[in-house]
């Protein structure tokens, strides 16, 4: 009986402790990015307007004191050094109990608000229990560290299908799941430690025999995990960071997809049939030719957004782009398996050490990522810091258009493993009956996957005299002090009772905004309150990517969408170096409220930062406006002759009325539904710092279009979602 338990019972019993410490460690690592980014975030603006001593409510939601922040990132910094202790303390078998106690403590205090500690404390605590399992998998159960990450990362995507991109696990509302979870984990952690351990025997080409479970992290290792944990989380890992970054829409297509790429390298068949394709290669050349291979899908599949392929009776598009980073997926989940090698008697093992460089290596990666999106907000340093102003600022605003060098790079280091070890390979296979279990687990999780991802079922708004359009720059889904406020956002739209929303400022899977994609999301949360209200008719949604695949613009609609398409506009920067423009974007999207359509153009102009460049960023807003009224002239040729049909204009304008900029536009056919209202009532930009102002604009094409209404959401605390406010003006479409 015994026996039989560690043959069969036992294993099990791992994998499903590993599994579920993986995904704490997971959901704990997305959510520590998010709250970092956003925390000293908000801290530098209480910084910023502390010094000039500009007044504001400090109980606002998101206002973080600089001391949170630092002790915060003390606690970090002390977790992170927990594996070095290890090197003390690693053969000590009861250390499994303190880390699964510590993760599963940690995740519970992300979610269960009475813990007494913050959810970004909460986040911390669990990285730094993840990290000492990590090391204890790798000394003393090294065949299951890679069970760790793919059983993490494949149920992450599934808890995000069920939330439509987001972790609906973080809420208060899951809060007794997670208590069984956490609770479970660590009955799962007592049972396993103090049962007699497995010894899996394997012997080297020397003859000498080695237990399997006893292995090592290597300096090469460590590299690649950290390349690789970048990869998982900013790309390959979630199907609408693949979606984003390969141009489609997909998603209840790339959930199952995704997922089955996670998890085919734990069928051990696929595993030895890899084993089989590599092996007749130079052992010297087996990583680069994965490396290659890696390169080449990621380069292809952020290139080819899709084709289009003819068949009978006419062309299907395919997402050629995404299925190709799926399959890079799977190649990157097959790596997991190279970073830990079995250790022999009488080697040294800086695991620990090594594991900290890990981390490291990504924090660096996101770092850098952060500034491929934001380097237009790249300001010069302050004294003691100015003397690098000819170093730093140049170098973080050169990162504009880096993000697939950054990824392929990442890449490398991942792959660094296999080209380093030219004497192992480190798949296997087993008995077909375990092939066959896995694959029925496999294909069970896939199918489930994609019945979470589906939306809900709603119906269209069609044949009406009028339609309520309302633009919204909803600032990352953050608020001034980079509170996270997408649910906010979702009830405020929901409230203004817009058809459709030109949205600005809107993220698709950036690791600052948790991994949402925000339109999506906001879709399906809009369509879910209107359901509960007895509302059918739910929201569709298109979103334009303007800067690395991640980021731009989007269109809410419960009219239905006909068509969209969009383009990139010019951005300049100054001779000096000290301005680079935003990358921004002019988004096409026809609907069809009744027998036509109705033409929206969305827009986000450069905005005007303080500072001696103000003439280029100005120069920068005319050149993109001029290059908007070029586009829209040309679709006026192209698509109805000599006269536009029913068509508007909308975004954030990044100036106020009385500018030449927005007086031009009082020059063409456009008219401002706005134009003459209380400038008070009628401000959408709301900042501590400033007096409010308008900054959104929605213009109607004069001939067609006639406004029979306007509102600004108030900015009640409930409301206060963005820096920016929700304009709504209601469009007579039938004379």
């Amino acid at each position: 009986m015994i026996k039989r338990f560690q043959t069969t019972i036992q294993p099990i019993l791992h994998f499903l402790e590993a599994g579920l410490m993986g995904l704490f460690f997971v959901q704990a690592m997305r959510m520590l990015v998010g709250d970092l980014y956003s925390h000293i975030q908000s801290a530098s603006l209480f910084d910023s307007y502390t010094l000039r001593e500009i007044e504001f409510d400090t109980s606002v939601s998101g206002v973080i004191l600089p001391s949170t922040v630092s002790n915060e990132i003390i606690l970090l910094g002390v977790m992170l050094a927990l594996p070095v202790l290890l090197l003390l303390l690693g053969r000590v078998r009861f250390m499994f109990i303190v880390a699964v106690g510590l993760g599963a403590f940690g995740r519970a205090a992300m979610t269960i608000p009475d813990t007494g500690i913050s959810s970004t404390m909460g986040a911390i605590l669990a990285v730094g229990g993840g990290l000492i399992y990590i090391l204890l998998l790798v000394s003393q159960r090294a065949t299951k560290f890679p069970y760790f990450f793919i059983l993490g990362f494949a149920a992450d995507q599934m808890i995000r299908a069920f939330g439509s991109t987001s972790d609906p696990t973080w809420t208060s509302q899951f809060a007794n799941p997670q208590l069984a979870l956490s609770v479970t984990v660590v009955v799962l952690a007592l049972i396993n430690t103090f049962r007699k351990p497995q010894i899996e025997r394997s012997q080297l080409s020397d003859g000498t025999r080695i237990d399997l479970n006893k292995g090592k992290l290597t300096i090469w290792g460590a590299i690649g995990l950290g390349g690789l944990l970048f990869l998982e989380f900013s790309l390959l890992a979630l199907p609408n960071t693949i979606m984003g970054r390969s141009g489609t829409e997909l998603y209840t297509v790339f959930v199952p997809l995704v997922l089955a790429a996670t998890l085919l390298p734990l069928i051990p068949t696929v595993r030895s049939q890899a084993r089989q394709l590599i092996a007749p290669f130079a052992p010297n050349t087996r990583g680069w030719i994965w490396l290659i291979f890696m390169a080449l899908l990621l380069v292809f599949g952020t290139r080819l957004t899709q084709i289009t392929i003819a068949i009978s009776g006419g062309a299907a598009v395919t997402p050629i782009g995404g299925i190709l980073l799926g399959i890079c997926q799977f190649a990157a989940s097959m790596i997991w398996w190279w970073f830990v090698r079995p250790k022999t008697e009488n080697e040294h093992n800086f695991g620990g050490l090594w594991l900290v460089l890990s981390m490291l290596i990504f924090a660096l990666f996101v770092g850098v990522d952060i500034f491929t999106y934001d380097y237009a907000f790249v300001q010069q340093l302050a004294a003691p810091l100015d003397r690098l102003n000819n170093v730093i600022p140049p170098l973080l605003r050169g990162l504009r258009g880096m993000g697939l060098a950054l990824i392929l790079f990442a890449a490398f280091l991942s792959t660094l493993p296999m080209i380093q070890s030219t004497r192992r390979i480190p798949w296997s296979g087993a008995k077909p009956i375990i092939s066959l279990i896995v694959l029925v687990i496999v294909a069970v999780a896939t199918a489930g996957s994609y019945r979470l991802s589906l939306p809900p079922q709603v119906l269209p708004v069609v044949n009406v005299d009028r339609i309520r359009v309302g633009t919204w720059n909803i600032h990352g889904g953050y608020s001034e002090f980079f509170a996270y406020s997408l649910e906010d956002v979702a009830v405020t739209i929901y409230e203004s009772g817009a058809d459709v929303v030109l949205l600005q400022e809107v993220e698709a899977g950036r690791l600052t905004s948790y991994g949402v994609d925000q339109s999506l999301w906001l879709a399906r949360r809009i369509s879910a309150i209107a359901i509960s209200q007895g509302d059918n008719r739910g929201m569709d949604k298109r979103f334009f990517a303007a800067n690395e695949g991640l980021q731009g613009l989007a269109v809410l609609s419960r009219v239905p969408i006909a068509f969209d398409d969009g383009e990139l506009l010019n951005s300049i920067e100054s001779e000096t170096g000290r301005f680079i423009g935003q990358q921004t974007a002019l988004q096409r999207v026809q609907i069809i409220p009744d027998n036509g359509p109705v033409t929206i153009y969305n827009t986000s102009l450069g905005v005007l930062l303080q500072s001696s460049e103000q003439s280029v960023q100005e120069n920068n807003q005319e050149q993109q406006l001029s290059q908007i009224l070029d586009i829209i002239a040309r679709h006026v040729e192209d698509d109805y002759g000599q006269q536009l049909g029913r068509a508007l204009l909308g975004g954030t304008f990044n100036n106020v009325p009385s500018s030449p900029l927005i007086q031009r536009m009082y020059d063409t056919p456009f008219i401002d539904p706005f134009a003459g209202t209380n400038l008070t009532l009628s401000a959408t930009l709301r900042r501590a710092n400033l007096p409010p102002a308008r900054y959104d604009y929605l213009w109607l094409w004069s001939q067609t279009l006639q406004p029979s209404g306007t509102n600004v959401m108030n900015d009640r605390p409930a409301h206060a979602a963005s820096d920016h406010r929700l304009a709504v003006v209601e469009i007579i479409i039938r004379q």
